[in-house]
Formats: C-alpha cells, sequence, structure tokens
C-alpha cells in the first residue's frame, strides 16, 4: 500500500487574505527557563489555515460544525481527476457519472453556482481542491453556501501534484472543536488493494 500525504505544512502554507497567521510557541521547554522534562506546544491558527475543510457552519447560520460533521464523508474512498480553469457543469457531470462520492481535483480549479448544483443533485460528499478556496471572487459565497447546505464537505489547499489520478482511500478528518466552522486536517491517500 503507498501512502500520499496531501497535506501542507500548517505554519508555511499560504493563509488567504485577512485569516490569522499560524505560529508556534513554547509553553514548555527542554531549554527554557526553567528548564523542562519535555517540550509542550501553543499553537495559535485559524479554522481555515493549511489544508482544512469547511463545515457547513461556515456559511450556513445553524449549520453542523466540526464536532457534529458525518465523519463518512470525510473517509472512504474517492477518485482523483484532473482539471484547470473553470469546472463547467458537464465536466463535473463526467466526473460524478460513476457515482463516485469523494471527489478530488488536480490543478488549478474553481467552480460556478452551476457546477456546484450539479454536485449536490449527484449527491457528492466531499470535494477537494488544491486552490485555497472554491468559486471566484464573485462566486464563491454562493458557491460555499450551496454546497455547504447539502453538507458537502470542502477540502482546501490539498496538495495533490504527486498523485496519479486513480481512486484512492481517503482520510481527511477534522479536529472535534464544538461550535468551529472549519478545520485543519492531516489528508492521505492510501493505494487500493490490486485485485490478483
Amino acid at each position: 500500500m503507498r501512502i500520499y500525504d496531501i497535506s501542507k505544512e500548517l505554519l508555511s502554507a499560504e493563509i488567504y487574505p485577512g485569516d490569522p497567521v499560524p505560529f508556534r510557541a513554547d509553553f514548555a521547554s527542554y531549554d527554557g527557563t526553567p528548564p523542562s522534562v519535555c517540550q509542550v506546544s501553543g499553537l495559535v491558527m485559524g479554522s481555515h489555515s493549511g489544508t482544512h475543510l469547511d463545515a457547513p457552519l461556515h456559511f450556513c447560520p445553524g449549520g453542523r460544525d466540526t464536532a457534529d460533521m458525518d465523519l463518512e464523508r470525510c473517509i472512504g474512498k474517492c477518485k482523483v481527476v484532473s482539471a484547470e480553469g473553470e469546472v463547467t457543469p458537464e465536466q463535473m457531470k463526467e466526473f460524478l457519472s460513476d457515482g463516485t462520492k469523494r471527489l478530488l481535483i488536480k490543478g488549478d480549479v474553481i467552480f460556478g453556482s452551476e457546477t456546484a448544483r450539479v454536485m449536490c443533485e449527484a449527491d457528492l460528499w466531499c470535494i477537494g481542491v488544491e486552490t485555497m478556496t472554491v468559486g471566484t471572487k464573485e462566486s464563491q459565497i454562493q458557491v460555499h453556501q450551496i454546497l455547504l447546505r447539502h453538507e458537502v464537505v470542502i477540502l482546501e489547499s490539498l496538495v495533490l501534484a504527486d498523485v496519479p489520478e486513480g481512486e484512492y482511500f481517503l482520510s481527511a478528518l477534522p479536529l472535534r472543536v464544538a461550535g468551529c466552522d472549519g478545520s485543519p486536517v492531516r489528508a492521505v491517500l492510501m493505494s487500493l488493494p490490486t485485485a490478483s
């Protein structure tokens, strides 16, 4: 089995304009004053730092938070495809024509509202992209609302360059934080066993 780490290192990852800059500080340290017998770090970060997922609460008042999400949407068989630019409704229908529930897209892509509606109509559970957000500046609010109202998990800032297209097992679970609208994830893909 091959494992692909498709997550960005959190502290060095690009941040969305206006989001808090994540940082780590020593709470207890071997060379601190006084020295400690262990190291303990304090972390400050935004809920959408690095590779992360959006929970429905991100754009839907009263929506599920990261503590209450349906985890089945974040873990299980998925498909990796490639695209560039705006993914049309027709392209998305083709990607999902085999009943795919979790879809990751390699490339610099955006979605319009009609493509988001196609995902919901196909009962997609999870959509993942390499970009920091889905949608254009003009459409991203509406695209997020359409997807998150249907509880489509949105994974953003993935690293898929070294992952061949195909089917994998995905694990991208959020931290269990009550009241939180998103969460950094350690997203990994695992190759599926081949028939012998």
